[in-house]
C-alpha cells in the first residue's frame, strides 16, 4: 500500500478548499496509508513573519515536516495550500530528500502575487478576474490586501518564490479543470507536468427536489467581486413572485447591503456552518452565483447538483465544466439583463425539474470515487 504524506495550511476561516482537502483525505484513506500534516494561518504579527521569511528562519514548520517525512518514509508528498506557515522552503527540503511531490492548485493566487507593481498585475484590464483586484490610476504598488501594505508585501515576496517553484520545480501540478490547465500553460509552465484531477466530493444524496420551494440561495463571501449587488438588483425586478432570496455568508459588503436592501423577500443569514448550509440548499428551489471571478471548482454549485438542486451561474472561468454542455440556466456575465432572464425561469417548474435531473446525472458521472482514484493513481505513477 502506497504511503502518502498530505500537507495543508488551513485557512483562518474554514472554506471550500479546507472542505475539499478533508473530503480527499477520507477517500484516500480507503486505498492508501495516509498521514496528514496541518498548519494554521494564525499570524499575529505580519511584520515579524516577514522578517522571518526574508532571513529564511521559518524553521519550525520545516523541521516538523522533515521529522515526520523521515519517520513515515512516504512514496508521495501531496501538497495543497502552503500559504503561509508551510513556506516555500518546504520545496527545497523535499528536493533535498528526493521526494516525489504533487501540488494541487485550488485558486489563482499564484498569478496575482508575482508583481510589485499594480500595472503589471492588471495589464490592460480594469479588474483582475482571478482575484478581483482593482487598482486606481494613481496606484503604483500591487496592494493585494487593501488594508495592509505589510501583508501585501509579504504575500508578493511569497508569491514570487512560489511561482518560480511552479515553473521550475521538480513536481507534478494538479488542476481542477481544463480552463485552469490552459490558464497555467499560457503562463509558460510545462504542460507535461500538469494534470486535471477535480476535487473529490462525497455528497451522496437521495434528496428529492421540490420545485415549489419558496426560496433560492446564495452562499459565499459577501464582497464586490461576488456580484451580490447585480444578483439582488435582478432578483428584485421579478414581478408577482413570493420567492425569497436567502444570502448566506459574511464579508465587507454585508452591512452596507443589509442597509441598502430592506426587502421582506431578502434574508441575510450571516455565517452558517457547512452542514446547515447544505441543509438549506437541499430544500431550495435553486442556488445562484453571480461571481465575476475565475472560479476553480465551485463547492456550492457542486453540492447543489449532488442534491438535485439546479444552479443559475455565469459562464465564467471553469464553472460550466461541472455542468452539461447545453445547460440552459448559465448566463453571460457581461449583461445583468441575461441574469434577470435566467431568474425568470424560476417560475417554470418543468424546466426546473429537467435541470434537476440533468445536474445530478452529470455531476455524479464526472465526480465519483472511482474516477477520482483512477486519475490520481495515474499521476502517482508518473516517474
Amino acid at each position: 500500500m502506497k504511503k502518502i504524506l498530505l500537507i495543508h495550511n488551513l485557512y483562518q476561516q474554514k472554506g471550500g478548499e479546507d472542505i475539499a482537502v478533508q473530503n480527499e483525505v477520507k477517500v484516500l484513506q480507503k486505498s492508501y496509508n495516509v498521514k496528514t500534516i496541518y498548519f494554521d494561518n494564525e499570524i499575529n504579527n505580519y511584520f515579524l513573519q516577514l522578517i522571518y521569511f526574508l532571513i529564511n528562519k521559518n524553521l519550525k514548520s520545516i523541521k516538523k515536516i522533515e521529522k515526520i517525512y523521515l519517520e513515515f518514509e512516504p512514496d508521495i508528498v501531496y501538497m495543497h495550500n502552503t500559504w503561509f506557515k508551510v513556506s516555500p522552503q518546504v520545496f527545497i527540503l523535499l528536493k533535498k530528500l528526493d521526494a516525489k511531490v504533487i501540488l494541487k492548485l485550488h485558486n489563482y493566487r499564484f498569478f496575482c502575487t508575482r508583481y510589485f507593481l499594480s500595472r503589471n498585475h492588471l495589464k490592460d484590464f480594469k479588474k483582475c478576474k482571478a482575484c478581483g483586484y482593482e487598482g486606481s490610476k494613481k496606484a503604483i504598488f500591487n496592494k493585494y490586501y487593501t488594508t495592509s501594505y505589510v501583508k501585501s508585501l509579504f504575500l508578493i515576496l511569497y508569491g514570487k518564490k512560489y511561482f518560480n517553484i511552479l515553473k521550475n520545480g521538480n513536481l507534478q501540478i494538479l488542476c481542477l479543470n481544463n480552463f485552469q490547465k490552459k490558464f497555467i500553460e499560457n503562463l509558460g509552465l510545462n504542460k507535461n507536468k500538469i494534470s486535471i484531477v477535480p476535487n473529490y466530493s462525497n455528497f451522496e444524496s437521495n434528496n428529492i427536489y421540490n420545485p415549489d420551494s419558496e426560496y433560492i440561495v446564495y452562499a459565499g463571501r459577501i464582497s464586490k467581486e461576488k456580484g451580490l449587488e447585480s444578483l439582488i438588483d435582478s432578483f428584485t425586478k421579478i414581478e408577482k413572485s413570493n420567492l425569497k432570496l436567502k444570502i448566506i455568508g459574511d464579508g465587507p459588503l454585508l452591512n452596507s447591503l443589509k442597509k441598502s436592501y430592506r426587502n421582506e423577500n431578502i434574508e441575510f443569514l450571516g455565517k452558517v456552518s457547512n452542514i446547515e448550509t447544505v441543509d438549506i440548499i437541499k430544500k431550495s428551489r435553486a442556488v445562484v452565483s453571480a461571481t465575476s471571478l475565475y472560479e476553480v471548482q465551485p463547492t456550492l454549485l457542486c453540492e447543489a447538483s449532488f442534491n438535485s438542486i439546479p444552479s443559475i451561474f455565469p459562464d465564467n472561468g471553469g464553472i460550466s465544466e461541472y455542468f452539461p454542455s447545453d445547460y440552459f440556466l448559465k448566463y453571460n456575465l457581461e449583461t445583468d439583463k441575461e441574469l434577470y432572464q435566467k431568474l425568470l425561469y424560476l417560475q417554470d417548474k418543468e424546466i426546473l425539474k429537467k435541470a434537476s435531473e440533468e445536474v445530478k446525472k452529470f455531476i455524479t458521472t464526472i465526480i465519483n470515487e472511482e474516477n477520482y482514484l483512477n486519475k490520481l493513481e495515474a499521476v502517482f505513477n508518473v516517474s
